[in-house]
């Protein structure tokens, strides 16, 4: 069993309280800006193990009677087909697909505001779209010289031509499918309509990283840093807290560089400012739920080395520069490791200079590193999946669980009947192939069993698989990372 380093029923707890308290502080309306992935947050669970993936939807089911959800997306966004890299969906899709999930947990998903509006003829298609599902939607407009020209922002040339959202609940929380869609700038606009409504409304931030009350350099942090290297993001200490409180606490480049426009902001809309700092805005909880510090400091040490091969991979698919590898590096110096202080790597890589072809490693939930090699039937990422799954089950090794009986039409299939040049066994493929085995062959089904078993196992490729093996280990709870080299010469890897 893993161990735990976050307690997160404490954590639900505190952080619902605290966001109701937030609420009582103005006139019992509240725009919560909410950072991050409201649900799915596979990297907090990984840096604070026992942090549960859907911790912060659970928390706003805990206050559901008073929230209501509006969901934020750019008309650039919309007219770029943006994607989101973790789910392969663009920006508009995952509007959809947001309100599905909210509502699906019982949350009211009040509106959809489409920001940064300049006329696209995307953004209307969208709009209309959504306004035959029965959605509200609202525009907001580009506004020149944002966030820097006050004067104009803070008016009713600025925000005030911005559609008013109509909301109906005490907490309104503001998400949105990535960063960059303008979350901030439409929670303020709410207060400079809210004011004019005669209604004092209130602002918060609920970032869970990086986390203001542990160091700065803590791992857990310095994991956020290897999150965002795209970002350029960087943790800092808030001098503005420091400056108020005499109380050192971290924050990241960005809210402390907007904070003196937003105090701006804050005074000409209300007259005065609430925060004294950008530390003051946040809400997060999370880091009084640290229960054990060596756990969580080490589990961010070990998402720092994935970050460096996953962004290694990215800069060789050409999707970003150099500059998040050096940062990656760096990250890598300051903690004193290397990358193979992952331990599948070398196991990974010795059965890859043994074969002279690619291969892959598990680390399975005892600890014991299984491998796998690359043969006529199956990739190296399959043959170390079966390993795996026969080590799991105490299956001999020198048993086949799939006859090639089995795999050889399969094989036949791709190649002659649907284009494929590759014959060897997709993960999916292999996977499927065992299940139909397992109907009538009782280890076969005995194997099968121990799928559940892989959930949060570590597993490195030599080579950069394909989408289909990276997002089924994806799907499996497994946590993959791949040297930077492809398996072929070729100028094209699907």
């Amino acid at each position: 069993m893993k161990a735990i380093g976050f307690d997160n029923d404490k954590y639900l707890k505190m952080q619902s309280e605290h966001i109701r308290q937030r609420i009582s502080q103005f006139d019992n309306k509240l725009y919560l800006e909410f950072g991050g992935k409201l649900f799915d947050d596979f990297h907090a669970s990984r840096v604070l193990p026992g942090f549960a993936p859907d911790s912060k939807l659970k928390m706003l089911m805990q206050l559901s009677d008073q929230a209501e959800i509006v969901i934020v997306i750019s008309a650039s966004d919309i007219e770029k087909n943006k994607v989101r890299g973790d789910l392969g969906i663009t920006y508009d899709l995952d509007v959809l697909r947001l309100i599905d999930e909210f509502r699906g947990r019982g949350l009211f998903v009040g509106s959809v505001v489409i920001t940064q509006y300049n006329g696209q003829s995307t953004a209307d298609a969208f709009k209309a779209k959504l306004e035959k599902l029965n959605i509200k939607v609202y525009i907001h407009y580009s506004i020149s010289g944002y966030p820097s020209n006050v004067p104009l922002i803070v008016s009713d040339e600025g925000y005030g031509k911005n559609d008013y959202i109509e909301t109906s609940r005490p907490l309104v929380v503001i998400t949105a499918p990535g960063p960059g869609s303008g979350k901030m700038a439409t929670c303020l606009s709410q207060l400079y309509h809210e004011h004019k409504h005669g209604v004092n409304a209130g602002y918060a931030k609920f970032e869970t990283f990086p986390i203001w009350n542990i160091p700065l350099k803590h791992p857990v942090n310095l994991a956020y840093e290897a999150a965002t290297a795209d970002l350029n993001d960087v943790n800092m200490i808030d001098p503005f807290h420091l400056e108020a409180y005499g109380e050192t606490t971290v924050n990241y480049n960005r809210d402390v560089e907007i904070f003196p426009v937003l105090n701006a902001m804050f005074e000409k809309i209300v007259g005065k400012s609430p925060y004294k700092s950008p530390t003051d805005m946040g809400v997060n909880m999370a880091g009084n739920c640290i229960i054990d510090d060596d756990v969580c400091y080490e589990a961010s040490k070990q998402e720092i080395v994935r970050r460096y091969f996953q962004t290694m991979c990215d800069f060789k698919k050409g999707m970003i520069d150099k500059s998040a590898v050096y940062k990656l590096e760096f990250l890598l110096e300051q903690l004193k490791i290397t990358p193979e202080y992952r331990d599948v790597v070398t196991p990974a890589r010795e059965k890859a200079n043994k074969t002279s072809a690619p291969a892959a490693a598990i680390k399975l939930p005892d600890g014991q590193i299984v491998t796998g090699k690359t043969t006529n039937l199956f990739g190296a990422a399959s043959s170390a999946l079966l390993n795996a799954l026969k080590t799991l089950g105490g299956i001999r090794d020198e048993m086949h669980l799939l006859s090639p009986i089995i795999i050889e039409p399969i094989q036949q299939l791709k190649v002659n009947h649907l284009g494929g040049v590759n014959p060897l066994l997709h993960i999916d493929e292999t996977l499927m192939a065992l299940s139909i085995c397992a109907a009538t062959n009782p280890t076969a089904e005995l194997a099968l069993k121990q799928l559940e078993k892989l959930k949060g196992c570590e597993a490195h490729s030599t080579v950069i698989l394909s989408n289909v093996d990276t997002n089924t280990f994806k799907k499996l709870g497994m946590n993959l990372t791949c040297d930077a080299e492809y398996e072929s010469k070729k100028m094209y890897h699907g």
